[in-house]
C-alpha cells in the first residue's frame, strides 16, 4: 500500500455515531460453532476484538480498576466485542499461582472483576492458561519448579512431555476452570462471558522439530480441558506457522509446530494466527513487510476454509512504535491489510471470524507499553480504522442473518404449500 495513506470510508464519522448506529452486540450465550462461524443465541458472530495482557495484574490493586472499566467502556465504544487476557501469572510479581497448586486469592480476585467488568460491558473474554515464554512465569517457571521438586530436565520444552509438568499444568486448567467468581457466583466454566479457553499464548518446542512433543502435548491438555468444560470453545493459541512440507510459506524460521495438523486436533474448535512482520522479518523495508503479511493471511485463510473447515482468528497483530522510523501511518496500513483480509473473507462466505490486535490500553499505563499499545482517546487514526472495522463486521452479521431469516421463510412457504 505504501506511504501514501490508508483510504477510511468513515472520514468525519464519529466513533459515538458508529456505536449507536452499528455496534455488534456479543450476545449473552455461550459461542458454538457451525463450519467455519461462530454463532451465539442462533446468530452468527464475527469478532473485532483486541488484547489487554495486564487486566489481571492491573485489577489486584482496587485503586487502578478503573483501568480496566476505563478500556471496556472505550473498547464498546469503538464497537470492539471480545478481548484476549491472561488467566496465568505463574511465580512472578502479583503471581497468580505462587508455587504449584498454591494460589494467591487477591489476584484470583482480580481475575474475577475482569470477568465480570467483561459482563458487564457485554465483551467476550478469550482466557489464555498458560505462557510459552518467562514473562509471567510461563514455561520455565513450571520446569523450574519440576527441577526444584528433583525432576532432572535439560530444557524448558520438557514442559510437554515430563509428567510432573504436565500435573502441575492439568491442576492449574482444572482450578482456574472450576474456580467460582466471588462477584457473579458463576463458576468460570458456566460463565458464557468467557468466548474461549487457550491452552497457552504461542506455544514453540523448537528442540522437536518433527512436532511430535507439541502434537502429543495438544492432544492429551485439550481433551483435559473438554472433560472439565464441555460449555466453552477451545483453542490452542498458536501463531500459525507450519512445519518443514509448507515451510515456504513460514517467515524464514519454524518453532516445532504446524499449523493444519494441530488444529486438525478434534478438540479445538478454531484456529488462531498472530501477525509480525517487523519483528519476524526485521530489518526488511515496509513494502516486504506487508507484502510477507498479505500472503502470510491468505495462506491460512484458504487453508482454514479448504482443509481445517474451522473458523480462523487472527488473535495477534500489530506494529511497533519502537520500529526505526515509525509513523503511525505504517501502523495503520498493517491494521488495514489485516482487516480488509478479515472482510473480504467473512463478506464472501469464508473462514474469517474476525481479529483482534495488539493490544489496547488505557491512558496513563506507559510501564506496561511494548510499543504495540494504542490508546484509542490518543491514537485517532488507528482508532476510526478500528471503529470503521466494526461497522463493516457488524453488517457481515446482518447480512448473515437476512439469509438465514429468508431461508426460513422460504421453508416455511414452501411447508405449507405442501399441506
Amino acid at each position: 500500500m505504501g506511504g501514501g495513506g490508508v483510504h477510511i470510508s468513515f472520514v468525519g464519522v464519529s466513533c459515538v455515531v458508529l456505536l449507536l448506529c452499528f455496534q455488534q452486540a456479543a450476545g449473552d450465550g455461550f459461542v458454538t460453532t457451525q463450519g467455519t462461524h461462530f454463532f451465539v443465541n442462533g446468530n452468527p458472530l464475527f469478532v473485532n476484538g483486541f488484547n489487554s495482557y495486564w487486566l489481571m495484574t492491573v485489577a489486584t490493586d482496587p485503586t487502578q480498576r478503573e483501568k480496566v472499566t476505563s478500556v471496556f467502556q472505550e473498547a464498546k465504544a469503538h464497537g470492539l466485542n471480545v478481548a484476549r487476557t491472561w488467566a496465568f501469572n505463574d511465580g512472578q510479581y502479583k503471581a497468580l499461582q505462587t508455587s504449584p497448586g498454591v494460589y494467591d486469592e487477591q489476584v484470583f480476585q482480580a481475575l474475577d472483576y475482569v470477568v465480570a467488568e467483561a459482563k458487564r460491558h457485554h465483551i467476550k473474554l478469550i482466557l489464555s492458561l498458560a505462557n510459552n515464554y518467562e514473562n509471567f512465569g510461563g514455561k520455565p517457571r513450571y520446569v523450574n519448579w519440576a527441577r526444584s521438586a528433583g525432576q532432572s530436565l535439560s530444557s524448558e520444552d520438557d514442559f510437554f512431555t515430563n509428567p510432573t509438568v504436565k500435573g502441575y499444568y492439568k491442576n492449574h486448567v482444572k482450578t482456574v476452570l472450576t474456580r467460582v467468581n466471588t462477584i457473579t457466583g458463576v463458576a468460570y466454566k458456566d460463565e458464557p462471558t468467557i468466548f474461549a479457553w487457550e491452552l497457552m499464548n504461542e506455544p514453540r518446542c523448537q528442540s522437536d522439530p518433527s512436532g511430535n512433543s507439541i502434537q502429543g502435548w495438544l492432544q492429551e491438555m485439550a481433551a483435559h480441558v473438554k472433560s472439565i468444560d464441555g460449555n466453552h470453545l477451545l483453542e490452542a493459541g498458536l501463531e500459525g506457522f507450519y512445519a518443514d512440507y509448507k515451510k515456504e510459506a513460514n517467515p524464514g524460521f519454524s518453532v516445532g509446530t504446524d499449523f493444519i495438523a494441530n488444529n486438525q486436533i478434534k478438540d479445538f474448535d478454531f484456529a488462531t494466527v498472530h501477525s509480525y512482520p517487523d519483528i519476524w522479518l526485521k530489518g526488511s523495508d515496509e513494502q516486504t513487510q506487508l507484502s510477507f503479511l498479505g500472503n502470510w493471511l491468505q495462506t491460512h485463510l484458504d487453508d482454514a476454509t479448504r482443509v481445517l473447515r474451522k473458523p480462523i482468528l487472527f488473535a495477534e497483530f500489530g506494529k511497533s512504535s519502537k520500529d526505526p522510523g515509525f509513523n503511525s501511518w505504517q501502523r495503520d496500513n498493517l491494521f488495514d491489510s489485516v482487516y480488509k483480509h478479515i472482510y473480504a473473507s467473512a463478506n464472501r462466505g469464508g473462514a474469517s471470524a474476525g481479529g483482534m490486535f495488539w493490544q489496547l490500553m488505557a491512558p496513563g499505563m506507559s510501564s506496561y507499553g511494548d510499543g504495540y499499545e494504542v490508546v484509542l482517546s490518543q491514537d485517532i487514526s488507528t482508532a476510526s480504522l478500528i471503529a470503521a472495522q466494526s461497522h463493516k463486521m457488524n453488517m457481515v452479521t446482518q447480512i448473515y442473518k437476512s439469509e438465514k431469516m429468508r431461508k426460513v421463510y422460504a421453508h416455511r412457504k414452501n411447508k405449507g404449500n405442501t399441506i
